[in-house]
């Protein structure tokens, strides 16, 4: 056992992996411990107005500062990541202030078109959002660039911790969708704002930097155009394809199949926010790294990809046959039909949790634009999948069940195109 531990610890990989794993797991935990509460407290009415929010915010969020933060990672030189930030931090509050005019002045129209009307209250919170949690991404970034994962882990502890605490406090005695909606909101800042003041402590954010006001932030801008011209029409695409189905159920189904499909989402979530966000995220600057140097980086996806399947049958599959059981002991008999959706959303979050790698990979070949053609493609097959369970079966878990079975196999397809085109640049590399 000792000398597992050893090999683990020796590994920077693993380590790495493990540090973001053990602060994502304890904050999971939290939360975990305090659903069965919080669940009971509000129920399925006010689950499904704070879906319908956080489906906006799904959507609206990835590309609050255009992507950009995405490639603090990349820059060799320490001037070109710290212009980054500041770039991609300038980007976000004019994002901001633009969406709060357009608020402002177009407020009923906007509900009206996009049939927004359970949480037309809460839209001016957008704004503030897209500011916090483009600095959070900001901060994210810098944090992976400089291998500061206990950062990211400690930040998400205490965010989790606050957050989950609060809805229990407020929910005892104001059990509203509005208390939801708002702690939602202030997460984003909390989170955003331990990490600034955990990476201002630190010793790469107070190297010099006399230099960074001096570098042209239209020059940067110009070198990592691919970030807003192609993975930020991909983020929000894939917001849109996760945003989708809450506003599609809102409209068809109505609020409370929204709070099943929101807790169910969210519950399967938390491995994939535990291990494969964490796979991901230490991945990144290692498949970089491996690219810079003239690897072939398509047998590195392979292998973590296969090792992240593996991993994933086990909690998943519990729920696939457990489903509807686990939710009504855990959350309540009203919940029954929430785990009847997690068994479908089970197996989309298989692929979901084993396709970091892959997903990480595309940046780093420069394959952006091809990444968002392919998620064009999945969004108009995963509309059309829940369009047919609505019109055909006229029957929610059937239409969440034809969402998730696109959603595997569009999965399956840009896992093996991603390693395919990994490998194609690694021959062309070698022809020239």
């Amino acid at each position: 056992m000792e000398n597992v531990i050893e090999r683990i610890m020796k590994n920077s990989f693993l380590k790495n992996v493990l540090t973001l794993v053990t602060g994502v797991a304890g904050a999971q935990l939290i939360t975990v411990l305090a659903a069965p509460v919080i669940t009971r407290l509000y129920g399925p009415e006010a689950f499904g107005v704070l879906g319908a929010f956080a489906a906006l915010t799904t959507i609206i969020v990835p590309i609050a500062a255009l992507t950009y933060p995405v490639a603090i990672v990349l820059p060799k030189k320490e001037i070109e990541a710290k212009g980054l930030m500041r770039l991609s931090f300038l980007i976000s509050l004019l994002i901001s202030f633009i969406i709060f005019l357009i608020l402002l002045l177009f407020h009923e129209p906007v509900i009206r078109s996009l049939k927004l009307s359970e949480i037309s209250n809460y839209l001016f919170l957008i704004p503030l959002v897209i500011v916090f949690a483009s600095l959070m991404q900001i901060m994210t970034q810098w944090f992976i660039r400089n291998n500061q994962f206990i950062m990211t882990s400690k930040a998400t502890i205490y965010q989790s911790l606050i957050i989950n605490s609060s809805k229990i406090g407020f929910g005892m005695v104001f059990p509203y969708a509005t208390v939801l909606v708002v702690l939602t909101t202030c997460s984003y800042a909390v989170r955003a704002l331990l990490m600034v003041y955990l990476a201002r402590k630190s010793k790469p954010f107070r190297k010099p930097g006399k230099k960074v006001q001096n570098i042209s932030l239209i020059f940067l801008a110009k070198k990592y155009k691919d970030f807003p011209l192609y993975r930020a029409p991909e983020s929000l695409i894939t917001g849109l394809s996760h945003g989708i189905p809450i506003l599609m159920l809102t409209m068809l189904f109505g609020p409370a199949s929204v709070g099943f499909y929101s807790i169910g989402r969210t519950v399967l979530s938390l491995p994939t926010q535990m291990i494969g966000n964490a796979v991901g995220d230490v991945f990144y600057p290692k498949v970089t790294k491996a690219f810079q140097e003239g690897q072939d980086i398509s047998k590195i996806i392979l292998k973590t990809t296969i090792i992240l399947l593996l991993v994933s049958l086990v909690p998943f599959g519990i729920v696939i046959i457990f489903g509807p059981l686990l939710f009504s002991i855990i959350f309540g008999t009203e919940w029954i039909i929430a785990g009847e959706y997690a068994r479908w959303i089970a197996l989309w979050s298989i692929t979901n949790f084993s396709n970091r790698p892959a997903t990480k990979a595309l940046a780093v070949i420069n394959a952006q634009k091809f990444h968002l053609f392919f998620t064009v493609f999945g969004l108009i097959v995963r509309i059309s999948a829940l369009w047919g369970g609505f019109l055909v079966f006229e029957n929610d878990v059937i239409a969440i069940a034809l969402f998730s079975i696109a959603g595997v196999l569009l999965n399956f397809g840009l896992i093996s195109m991603s390693v395919y085109l990994s490998s194609k640049k690694y021959k062309n590399l070698l022809l020239k």
